[in-house]
Parts: structure tokens; sequence; C-alpha cells
């Protein structure tokens, strides 16, 4: 049996040990939870944050966890001198409001190294990795190798040889450190409420669904003054091998959902999608329409752009013998039919579609990173670790079959898409930026 067959069938083995897993790391955590997190002041007792990669929503993730999370950014990465300058700036600004001391100037990083340097010092505790999505798996392992917990923001990898790596790091991090992916969502309450209605049976047994991300384009600077392979880097969303496309990108948060109500990943996908409407921008498509068949003879649709103009939607519906449930970013969330239900209190204004771009969330999602954040830090505090290498491989890899199908017009399934040797090469060599 080829060896990536092998690692795919660990999905449900590893989904059916997970409780005993987390009880036992209840207690070991607690034997391994380190010196430096109960020194006793407030300033040193908080959990010691780096940011490696200081864009805009890995910039959200680590001020999240100050606000929230209680944690205390100490060390910045980034290849660009400015984007860590302006990191920089930021958070002595936030900081300097709890009395903490200003970034020390030996823990700010710049250029290729950046990672290693962040991953080796023994100043912080946690990573958050928001470099662009190639790079993830690469730093994830410098930063589990050198045992710091890690908030990996979504996708986990851009190709499958990446995703399939991601697993085997996750397995070396289990019950040893916390391992996050950026899927906030799941943390959201009025999110986990109505999937556990659904898991309890208010749907009664679900026949089919439909789910979408309509979005704007997402506007970035020229750089005219930039090189062609420094622009890229700047405008990696623009760019596939970088980013994986929007469907890996950006659309995962969607499908990752559909996994979570469904309790599985789709079997097969077939799709289409292409670059129509875009600008000349990169080479990322702009649309993708794609029929997921899940288990169960379960078929999911699912639609997204990133370039319409006058609308933006997010959402997934699904249709059962008892009741239909439907989940926006913004607008009425809840489930209607035999046992309805719908959250109190839940703001519904209209968010607008920007807010999607940085992760500054209102409406359905407002306490989705707050949520998250807190649970991540108080894993880490706690020494019940968390570990979703596995749920973010998955997603990824779910998207990933459905991006397969798109390219090559058939349909593609999941044992296939475990085989491929797919491996991305967005061939740029960072030593050489200037």
């Amino acid at each position: 049996m080829p060896e990536n067959t092998k690692q795919g069938m660990s999905f449900s083995a590893k989904v059916d040990r997970r409780k005993f897993i987390g009880a036992a790391a209840t207690t070991a955590g607690m034997l391994l939870l380190k010196p430096e997190l109960v020194r006793g002041t407030a300033a040193n007792s908080t959990v010691r944050v780096a940011l490696l990669g200081c864009g805009g929503r890995g910039t959200e993730d680590a001020t999240n966890m100050i606000d929230t999370g209680g944690a205390r950014v100490v060390a910045l990465g980034d290849l660009f001198q400015d984007q860590l300058d302006k990191a920089r700036d930021n958070f002595n600004k936030i900081q300097q409001a709890k009395n903490y001391a200003a970034l020390d100037a030996s823990q700010l990083f710049v250029g290729p190294h950046a990672f290693h340097e962040i991953a080796a010092s023994k100043e912080v505790d946690a990573i958050v990795i928001a470099t662009p999505p190639y790079y993830h798996p690469q730093h994830l392992e410098a930063a589990v190798a050198a045992g710091k917990h890690v908030y990996v923001e979504k996708p986990v990898a851009v190709d499958v040889h990446g995703a399939l790596k991601v697993i085997e790091i996750g397995k070396r991090a289990q019950g040893k450190l916390s391992l996050d992916v950026g899927f906030q969502i799941r943390d959201c309450p009025p999110f986990v409420e109505m999937v556990k209605r659904i898991h309890g049976g208010a749907l009664g047994k679900i026949i089919c669904g439909e789910s979408h991300y309509f979005a704007g384009y997402l506007d970035r600077p020229a750089w005219p003054d930039a090189t062609p392979v420094e622009r890229r880097l700047r405008n990696w969303v623009y760019d596939r091998a970088l980013s994986g496309d929007i469907i890996v990108e950006q659309n995962i948060h969607v499908i990752d959902i559909c996994n979570w109500v469904l309790k599985a990943h789709p079997l097969k996908a077939s799709a289409s999608g292409g670059r129509a409407g875009r600008p000349i921008d990169g080479d990322v498509f702009g649309n993708y329409d794609v029929l997921f068949h899940y288990p169960d003879g379960v078929d999911v649709t699912f639609s997204s752009t990133q370039f319409a103009k006058g609308w933006w939607e997010v959402t997934e519906r699904f249709f059962g013998t008892k009741g239909t449930s439907q989940s926006p970013y913004t607008g009425p969330l809840g489930i209607w039919g035999d046992e309805p239900w719908q959250p109190e209190a839940t703001p519904a204004k209209d968010a607008g579609q920007a807010f999607s771009a940085t992760g500054k969330f209102t409406s359905n999602l407002e306490f989705a990173d707050r949520e998250k954040k807190k649970a991540f830090v108080e894993s880490i505090t706690s020494g019940n670790f968390h570990n979703q290498a596995d749920k973010g491989a998955e997603s990824a890899l779910s998207c990933m079959m459905a991006r397969t199908a798109a390219y090559t017009g058939r349909e593609v399934s999941w044992e296939e898409t475990l085989k491929s040797r797919e491996a991305w090469d967005p061939k740029i060599d960072l030593n050489k930026l200037r």
C-alpha cells in the first residue's frame, strides 16, 4: 500500500482516540508545564507569544491573544523590515497599557531565517504562524522541533505533500504541545451550539446541503518599487503556489464547517472554475463551483467568488428530514423545523465584506476569535494540550481535491488525492531577496 494511503487512513483512528489522548494530556500536561509560565509576577506569568508573519491576519491573531487570552507578545519575525517595524510599534502601544516592557530588539527577527531564530529563542513559549501558506509546513516543523506551542493559520499547507507532512508533525506534538489551526469558527458560540444540536439529531437524517463564499476582490498595494519576487511574496493571496488558490486559502473556512457538521470529509468531488472577472493580478481563480459527495449519500454544493461587486455572503445550509440549518457569517443563524433554535442576542448588523480579509469579525462571528485564542492560551497554561493537525490537514485536503477537479475537469476521489505526489514549488530563493 502506498505510504500516502496509509497516512490518510489514520484519520478515523486518531479521531476515535482523541478523547482518550485529551484526558491523558490533561494529567500529564501539568507535569510538562514550563516553569516560566508560573513565575509569579503578572507580566512574567503570561504565555510568551512570538508572531511569525506580521501582516494583517497575524497581527489580529496575536492581538487577540493579548486581549482575550492574557498572553504577551515578546518576539516578532517577518521577511520585510517595514512589516516588522509596523508590528513592533503596534504591539508596544497595546502592551504599554498593560505595563509590559517594550519589545526587546534582540527578539526582532527579519529575513528568510527569522523562523529558525524565533523557534530557537528561549524567550518564547508559543508561536503564531501567519506567513504565506506555502511555508506553513516548514515553519510548523521548526516550531514543534524546538518545543514551542503553535497556532498556525489556515491552510496548513498548499499541496498534498505539505498536508501529509503536517499530519506527521502533529504526531510528534501529540500530548506534548498545543498545535492549533486557525479555524476560529469551531470555537464561535452560536456555531458550536448549532452543530451540537445537529449532531444531537435536530435535523434528523441530513439529505443534502449547499454552501458558498461570495466575496469581493482582495485589493492589495501595487508595490511599484518592489522586485517581481518581492511583489509575489507581499501579495501572496494572488499567487497560486504561495496561497493554494482561493478555495484552499479563503474558501476553506466553509468547507471545514461542512466537514464539522457532517463529521466526515468528502469522498469525491467534481468542480469547475476560472479567472474570469479578475484583473491581471497573478494566477489564482476568481470563482469555483463544486459538488462534494460525502458519506451516506449526502451531496453538498459549494460556490465561491473573489471578484464580486455589490454583494458579499458566506453561509452553509443543511437540509434534513426534521429541519433545516443555516449558518451565515452575518444574518439569521439557527435551525428551523421540528426542533427550532436560534441564539439569543446574536448581533445581526451587516459586517460588510472587508472584514473577511482581516478577520475583524462582527455579527455571528463576533466572539469567534476571542474564544479561539482564549482556548489556545488556556490549553497551554492548563496542560490540556490541543492537537488540530489532523483536522487542519483534512479540510485542506478536501479543498485540494476540489481544486484538482476544477483544474482537470474531471471527478477526483479522496483516495486519489491522498496518493497524489503533488508538491508545489513557487521557485523563489528567499536568500536572494534584496
